[in-house]
């Protein structure tokens, strides 16, 4: 197995106000698709990534596993854009170990509990 995680998806109630959300603080434009009765904007990236889902069965929630998406060097700059973006920042940017580097959590538009990771 050479990565843990292969893909991610993060459920949306209102699919409009969390690919803003998400475009917003990352500075991207999530590709949106219809895959079947769901409606999915997709990260973009190399490797491992994953997408927003509005669909039956998706129920955004601060509980259950906690996703870190990647920041770039520094989470900062991502982390100061949440809030004006209607999103709550949770834990503020935070140092784990000199290896690990630095997290953050945060309250997305959907009530949905996601982390950020960076080296710096």
């Amino acid at each position: 197995m050479k990565n843990a995680i292969n893909w991610f998806e993060i459920p949306v109630t209102d699919f409009g106000r969390a690919k803003k959300f998400y475009d917003s603080i990352f500075g991207v434009e999530l590709y949106e698709q219809m895959m079947g009765p769901y409606q999915m904007g997709f990260f973009p990236g190399e490797g491992v990534s994953g997408a927003i889902v509005k669909g039956d069965g998706y129920v955004p929630s601060q509980d259950g596993a906690l996703i870190y998406l990647a920041a770039g060097e520094d989470l900062t700059g991502v982390m100061n854009k949440i809030e004006k973006a209607g999103g709550k920042v949770a834990q503020p940017k935070t140092k784990v170990t000199d290896e690990i580097g630095y997290i953050s959590v945060f309250i997305d538009t959907e009530g949905n509990r996601v982390a950020l990771h960076s080296p710096k």
